[in-house]
């Protein structure tokens, strides 16, 4: 049997103000004008430039309002609370000030230069491949459709990922074109010799395999001496039949199979690291990708042992709301003197509303992403104060996100949010935000210390080992514990990875 009942939720929501603030807060710097151009497009209430002379003041609030008896007795009670809301609409906008709402970049870095960021101009390694193509001659035309789909679906790293099915399977479907996978594999030999070498390799073993053999086949015997000659073949040889043991670098098992030495080995080893695994590295993306430029959002200068925070002044950019939209808003109200508005009226009014508000919104979201901006920024100042007056590692200071939350105010989402997207230029390079904030660890005499100053000490440790015979991580918790850190294994070993340092047996060198 149904039942109707009553129940009370509490539940939080976010304006729509606060979600366009927190997506703001997570916009870098050097994305932030694209996102400040798309609105100006959206919005045509809002709009840039210089702080223009006040506007002469408008009619003081209450004065020529539209009266009421504009309104018939016939008149719906929909159509007489839609003129009641235009009428306090028109007092509250018109009287506003338009100066309040105006957005300038001051007590900012005065920096002045150029703020467009720079576009290289540069042959795309696809476009480099198929400048190579056009000086190839095909028999058929088929050949050359192969060829195009085959340099189509090479990678940016110079990698062919697809199968030859799958690339058979793209021509019949997309230009009506049947080949077998025989004639395909032949064309890819072709492409395989362009340059550079270990293009459209399909895996790694034969990407460098390609550009051993390219080599082989380039260079002159007189040019090579016998060792260097038989290194180069033995490098090929555990490539082609040892490729699982190099890359686990059991070198005891290759020189046991190989019947070989060390140097011969190390011979071997020295030609393949020179290889490239990425061979389209040396080119710009192909589109898929765009090229990356880091744009600080604060800069810290020294100035005589005093640290001084500005904000890029691209963090403030002059906005205001367009005057067109209150003049509007004044034609409307001296047409409308005397008699009833009609619903057309009405609808360009509300219309003119909403452009107005959301492009109020916009400046205030700008605003108070500049507020929240500094004030973190500020607070990480002034509690790692130390490290950004010395460049020195060792003071950065254990900090968490609630420790600059606590000093800000802030909620800790919205510090995430500033401390994951945002640089800081300092003399001493620019750095993301995030890298400041650390757990602490105690020593041994009871110190906490920053777990990024445990990590800067086992990079180098590492960096002191015997190649040779490179420390376990056990051994590394040994040397970390002499040093008065008391951490365990898995925690060294969590500490290595984020490092991006390989296992003792990867950083063996010969």
């Amino acid at each position: 049997m149904l039942k109707q009942s009553l129940s009370q939720k509490m539940l939080q929501k976010l304006s729509p103000q606060q979600i366009q603030l927190m997506k703001l807060l997570q916009v870098p710097t050097a994305m932030l004008e694209q996102r400040i151009k798309e609105e100006l497009e959206a919005n045509p209430a809002l709009e840039e430039g210089a702080e223009q002379d006040e506007l002469a003041e408008l009619s003081k609030t209450g004065e020529e309002e539209i009266a009421d008896d504009n309104f018939s007795d016939n008149d719906s009670d929909d159509a007489r609370e839609d003129q009641y809301e235009l009428d306090d609409y028109l007092n509250d906008y018109i009287e506003d000030d338009p100066a309040s709402y105006k957005l300038r970049a001051n007590n900012y870095s005065a920096d002045e230069e150029d703020k467009s960021i720079p576009i290289p101009v540069e042959s795309t390694f696809h476009d480099y491949l198929d400048q190579q193509l056009g000086m190839q001659e095909f028999g058929e035309e088929k050949e050359k459709a192969i060829a195009l789909q085959i340099i189509g679906s090479i990678d940016d790293d110079g990698y062919l990922r697809r199968e030859p099915a799958a690339i058979m399977d793209d021509l019949m479907f997309s230009q009506n074109i049947f080949v077998t996978e025989e004639e395909i594999l032949e064309v890819l030999k072709r492409i395989q010799r362009f340059d550079p070498p270990g293009t459209a390799a399909r895996d790694l073993q034969e990407c460098l395999l390609l550009q051993l053999y390219n080599k082989r086949d380039q260079e002159e015997l007189e040019d090579m001496s016998l060792e260097e000659w038989d290194s180069l073949e033995l490098a090929i040889e555990i490539l082609e039949k040892h490729f699982d043991e190099f890359t686990k670098k059991h070198y005891q098992k290759l020189q046991n199979r190989l019947n070989i030495t060390e140097d011969d080995l190390k011979g071997a080893i020295d030609e393949i690291i020179k290889l490239n695994p990425k061979p389209a590295s040396g080119y710009s993306s192909s589109g898929s990708r765009s090229v990356q430029y880091i744009v600080p959002d604060f800069i810290i200068v020294n100035r005589d042992g005093e640290l001084e925070l500005t904000l890029n002044s691209r963090n403030a950019p002059d906005l205001r709301v367009n005057d067109q939209y209150r003049d509007m808003l004044r034609a409307y109200k001296r047409n409308t003197e005397g008699r009833r508005a009609n619903k057309k009226e009405r609808e360009a009014v509300m219309f003119i509303k909403q452009k107005i508000d959301s492009a109020k919104w916009f400046i205030d979201a700008i605003r108070q992403r500049q507020d929240t901006m500094y004030r973190t920024m500020y607070a990480i100042l002034q509690y790692q104060y130390d490290y950004f007056l010395t460049g020195d590692p060792k003071k950065l200071r254990p900090m968490i996100l609630k420790d600059i939350a606590d000093i800000t105010g802030l909620d800790i989402s919205t510090i995430s949010r500033v401390a994951n997207s945002k640089f800081v230029q300092t003399e001493f390079g620019t750095k993301r935000l995030k890298e400041f904030f650390s757990e602490s660890l105690s020593t041994q005499e009871g110190e906490e210390v920053s777990t990024l100053e445990v990590k800067k000490i086992l990079e180098e440790i590492i960096a002191q080992e015997n190649k040779r015979k490179p420390l376990s991580d056990q051994k590394l918790q040994k040397a970390l514990e002499d040093k008065g850190y008391n951490i365990a294994r898995r925690t060294v070993a969590k500490y290595r990875e984020q490092l991006n340092i390989p296992v003792a047996r990867l950083r063996k060198e010969l």
